[in-house]
């Protein structure tokens, strides 16, 4: 049985077949593939994207989607082996994987990290205790990878530029007023490496680096294709003769879960802004974001509403690229 956890478990050629396929599907959106089969959608966080594509997407298909949002409308879920549940948890994640397997043909999850100790974090235990203990397979749809998001990124890419290889792409760190996730750019990072890019890191400071784990694969990756993953804290030469600005923020790893220290570090650096200047040094260069984006602090007004962003395809693609992870993993693994 196949998971779709972290797209680091995947080949190159195994992606490009998911996004291939996915082209055909957008093309023919209605097919029986799923036909008689049914998906637990579990969030433990808020969505808009995530939620609507994956329902819309197994109905699509001919499926039954089955929305839970634990501590809401389905009992809180304890994760820890050995744990003695004494708090708000009120069943374990072995008798949930288990029991939602007796029911469902897959289960998909999406949990952000609890932002409180990154060695815990980065462990990822929720979805891979659920991956373990499930007889069905498991998709990601964002805990500290957001692989979904980086097939539909690729894809919308490849529709616009086609073969990939040796553009540059920069993925900028971006201010914003809370600090976030780092699963976004951990995946876009690991994606733009595999497909032989030549990717620039831009971060204000080396606080801003992502974990090694990601930083260590990206250099894989970029070894293999014979391309450059270069880290850079100067905004000129980043953008210039970008092919690609994908744009992010996230939270400084060595602050996590001290955020009011980060606070004085992050309000200093707002000026790293998207905007039509820094665009305009690049190879009139495509630009995108995962989504949601808050104009004017993030991007501006002028670079999110120009022909040259692309975030509204590539969040339209996320349908596509999931009803694909769908029907391989039930009907292909």
């Amino acid at each position: 049985m196949k998971h779709f956890l972290t797209t680091e478990h995947w080949s190159h050629s195994s992606l490009q077949e998911l996004i291939d396929f996915a082209v055909e599907l957008k093309q023919n959106k209605f097919q029986p593939l799923l036909k008689e089969k049914s998906v637990a959608l579990l969030f433990f966080n808020p969505s808009l994207r995530t939620r609507t594509s994956f329902e819309l997407g197994v109905h699509q298909l001919g499926g039954q989607a089955v929305v839970l949002q634990p501590g809401k409308d389905a009992w809180p879920i304890e994760f820890e082996l050995g744990s003695v549940m004494d708090g708000d948890a009120e069943e374990h994640i072995k008798e949930v994987a288990q029991v939602l397997s007796e029911y469902c043909d897959l289960i998909a999850v999406r949990a952000f990290p609890k932002f409180k100790n990154w060695q815990e974090d980065r462990q990822d235990k929720l979805i891979n205790a659920l991956a373990e203990h499930s007889i069905v397979p498991v998709i990601n749809m964002e805990t500290i990878t957001h692989p979904c998001q980086e097939l539909a990124h690729i894809m919308t890419l490849q529709e616009q530029l086609g073969d990939l290889k040796g553009k540059k792409y920069v993925l900028t760190w971006t201010y914003h007023p809370k600090p976030l996730n780092t699963a976004v750019a951990n995946s876009a990072l690991m994606i733009a490496t595999k497909f032989g890019m030549d990717v620039t890191l831009l971060c204000p400071t080396e606080e801003y680096v992502l974990d090694e784990h990601y930083m260590n694969l990206g250099h894989t990756y970029s070894s293999e294709h014979s391309n450059q993953l270069t880290v850079s804290h100067d905004i000129d030469s980043a953008y210039d003769n970008a092919d690609i600005v994908y744009a992010k923020s996230w939270g400084a790893l060595p602050y996590f879960g001290q955020w009011q220290q980060e606070k004085v570090i992050r309000d200093q650096y707002k000026h790293f802004i998207v905007d039509e200047q820094k665009m305009a040094k690049t190879n009139n260069a495509l630009f995108s974001h995962c989504l949601p984006l808050r104009r004017n602090i993030k991007a501006t007004d002028a670079v999110v509403d120009s022909k040259n962003c692309v975030a509204i395809q590539e969040a339209g693609n996320r349908l596509h690229v999931q009803k694909s992870i769908m029907n391989t993993l039930m009907n292909h693994s």
